[in-house]
């Protein structure tokens, strides 16, 4: 039944996203022509989505490994040793984090929703409880006629299914840009805490032994949502909305309780969820890990819609099922387990042997053989990319970033903290983060708002502390130093809270390849962000790969092509041995003394104040010396563990005196601050942290390289003789979302 109509024409080879070349490639892997079952499996494995066939190339080049690293990249997620456990077994932490843009733009519930559910399952199918969700969100304009919708929706999809989850959503940032207009970002992370004994693995092995799908049935939801997710939109991206995956958080937590369950037996000899691309990446992945092949019978498929096709089986990406390699005999007991959480279980298919030429995926329906694919050109062989890129110097040209002109002084520096604490880049999130239930499970110990989250350990002392960090303007402006700092700040976040930050994971979000200067930001950020991690021993784990995050203007306006900043959304993970330790941003006392740890520069360039208040995007962004980077965290990680300081926070957006003003806020406790100059109240140079200690308790400069700049207490931040009273900033940084999303 291998050459079934409809015959492959050009018309439906590029419908299917293959370039003449790749499709090429596909026959020679065949060594005949494809049916359309076959090509639409090629078509999403080969897809930018899941192959990375544009950035594999350069993601080698990061650093991957640790003393701690139990599981690198190549699995569902990432895994780090945190050391033992309550009952001195060793533990775990499991944490990735992933995309789910072009869905959340066509459908912003729906695609954020399912964008949680998606990146819970990666880090759940590998053995661990999910134990925190954060996120990573760039919007554009506000003034722009669908921002308001597309915010509301995709924060209402992440409470939403988060909450009905029962999974804490507690810590990210949100953003805003006219390059997001026509493609927002929604990046999603699960952190999770397993046994290390029992870590979870996708590779398929036992020839024999029985594949079962479990989870929700299958409908015709998310068909061709990998393909989708791998091409830039267009006018008509409204028309794409049936390729948007619909998600039941109830079935989730089923989900959950049942995979756990069973691992807590010796029945799994592997387990893959169902993500982009579903069934045909789940199987096609677990069998090329297993150096194995893999036979499915597609009648036994659970389907929730009539006549659905194999070509629609193996292509929805329906939400909440695993697929999974049992043990043989062991098909009743899981079966109970799920029939007891009232999920879908069927045996689907076997492991099989691995010919002379590799395995072979073969699928079965009415008794007859509707696809045999070889497993190598399918996973291994995918196309592999060298594009053209722009050198640094290039793309600086090409990118037409203005040098930093004059800078004028400001005329009202109380003034200007003002406005920034009330643009939408500084504005309270707290319209956002009420809509999260961050404390279910009772282990949150700094919810969003912090530096960095910090979820407990249960039932020890340690707690892991989880940041996501970014910052799109300076990766426009120069990429490695870009990529540089958002690792850099990522650490930092991580280290004022007290924890040894141990890994990352990552989210890479960039506009089409195929255009050597965004190939160009990849490369720089890529480079950036390897030379920090190696610096600061801070390896990448897990990740995902975003690109083609464009939006084509509408013909009669001109056409052409508008991409997103690069945008490497950067997710850290730390490790506090006793939470008691902790330091939190709040001022928490009258007359303490406030210090600035790490030299200040007069870096302007790219800052959210000459933005924001002068409306000049230009200059330079602030360097990333990452000797200082690391000396300055293992500083102020020491001063927290002696308890030498009562509050840290890390200076970033908006500078020195933005960073007073949170931690005045948090505190509720004003500050008298020293007079300061434009340049030193609103840099934003690296590398630095905000500290407060007790008068009666001086820190030793010659152990510190810190500066002092005032004095904690009263109702107001005293600076150049202004006097901004804290309501009146409260009032300010809380307008922006009351008065935009509310109304």
């Amino acid at each position: 039944m291998l050459d079934t109509a409809p015959a492959i024409t050009p018309e439906i080879v590029a419908a299917h996203g293959l370039s003449e070349e790749e499709y090429a490639h596909v026959l020679h892997a065949l060594g005949r022509e494809p049916n359309l079952v076959e090509l639409g499996i090629f078509s999403v494995m080969w897809s930018e989505h899941c192959s990375y066939k544009s950035s594999r190339l350069h993601l080698k080049k990061l650093p991957t490994e640790a003393p701690w690293v139990i599981c690198g990249p190549g699995e569902n997620a990432g895994v780090i040793d945190i050391g033992d456990g309550p009952n001195g077994t060793g533990l775990a932490c499991i944490f990735k984090m992933e995309s789910h843009n072009h869905p959340s733009y066509i459908e912003p519930y729906q695609g954020a929703a399912t964008g949680v559910g998606g990146i819970l399952r990666d880090v759940f199918t590998m053995g661990a409880r999910p134990v925190a969700n954060l996120n990573a969100l760039r919007f554009g304009r506000p003034d722009h006629p669908k921002m308001k919708h597309l915010v509301q929706g995709v924060v209402a999809g992440i409470g939403g299914y988060g909450n009905c989850v029962g999974v804490p959503t507690v810590g990210g940032e949100t953003n805003f840009h006219p390059s997001y207009d026509g493609n927002i970002l929604v990046n999603a992370m699960t952190v999770g805490v397993a046994d290390a004994d029992k870590i979870f693995y996708s590779a398929a092995t036992g020839v024999g032994n029985p594949i079962v799908y479990v989870g929700s049935k299958t409908g015709r939801d998310g068909i061709h949502g990998a393909t989708m997710a791998s091409a830039e939109f267009d006018e008509d991206a409204d028309a794409k909305r049936p390729t948007v995956q619909v998600g039941d958080p109830f079935t989730e937590k089923l989900l959950i309780e049942a995979c756990l369950e069973l691992m807590a037996t010796d029945a799994i000899v592997a387990i893959q969820d169902m993500g982009a691309a579903g069934l045909t990446s789940s199987s096609v992945e677990m069998a090329s890990k297993g150096g194995a092949g893999i036979r499915l019978n597609m009648n036994a498929v659970p389907c929730r819609e009539e006549g659905m096709t194999p070509y629609e089986m193996m292509l929805s990406e329906s939400q909440e099922r695993m697929l999974m390699v049992l043990k043989p005999g062991r098909e009743a007991e899981a079966e109970a387990i799920f029939r007891k959480w009232e999920l879908d279980f069927a045996v689907i298919g076997e492991v099989t042997e691995a010919g002379e030429d590799g395995g072979h995926m073969v699928l079965e329906w009415n008794g007859e053989v509707v696809a045999d694919i070889p497993l190598g050109p399918l996973a291994d062989d995918a196309p592999l990319y060298d594009r053209p890129h722009l050198s640094q110097a290039e793309y600086k040209a090409w990118a037409q970033v203005r040098p930093l002109g004059e800078v004028p002084e400001s005329t009202d520096i109380a003034a200007d903290l003002l406005k920034l604490m009330a643009c939408p880049d500084l504005a309270s999130r707290r319209w956002i983060w009420e809509q999260y239930d961050s404390q279910v499970g009772a282990d949150t110990l700094q919810k969003p708002g912090s530096d960095a989250a910090v979820v407990r350990v249960h039932g020890t002392r340690k707690a892991l502390a989880m940041t996501t960090d970014c910052t799109p303007r300076y990766c426009y402006a120069d990429p490695v130093e870009g990529g540089k700092q958002a690792i850099s700040e990522a650490w930092r976040n991580l280290c004022a809270v007290g924890a040894k930050p141990l890994a990352v994971t990552n989210c890479l979000n960039f506009g089409s390849p195929q255009r050597p200067e965004i190939m160009a930001q990849i490369v720089g950020c890529l480079d950036g962000m390897g030379q920090a991690c190696r610096a600061l021993d801070f390896p990448i784990v897990s990740g995902n790969v975003s690109l083609y995050n464009e939006s084509k203007a509408p013909k009669e306006s001109g056409g052409g092509s508008s991409a997103i900043l690069p945008t490497p959304a950067i997710g850290g993970v730390g490790i506090i041995d006793d939470y008691r330790n902790m330091a939190t941003i709040g001022f928490k006392a009258e007359g303490e003394w406030i210090a600035v740890i790490g030299p200040s520069y007069a870096e302007l360039g790219q800052s959210l104040w000459l933005r924001e208040v002068h409306g000049r995007e230009e200059g330079a962004p602030p360097r990333v010396n990452l000797a200082d980077e690391k000396l300055n965290g293992e500083i102020v990680r020491r001063l927290i563990a002696e308890g030498k300081v009562t509050a840290v926070h890390d200076i970033g957006d908006g500078g020195l005196l933005v960073a007073v003003a949170e931690m005045a806020l948090a505190g509720d406790i004003g500050a008298q601050l020293d007079a300061m100059d434009t340049a030193f109240a609103f840099n934003e140079t690296q590398a630095r942290y905000l500290v407060t200690y007790p008068a009666d308790a001086p820190l030793d400069r010659a152990e510190v390289p810190f500066e002092k700049i005032g004095t904690t207490g009263g109702d107001a931040l005293r600076v150049n003789g202004a006097a901004l009273l804290l309501a009146d900033l409260r009032a300010a940084n809380e307008r922006f979302f009351r008065e935009w999303v509310e109304v």
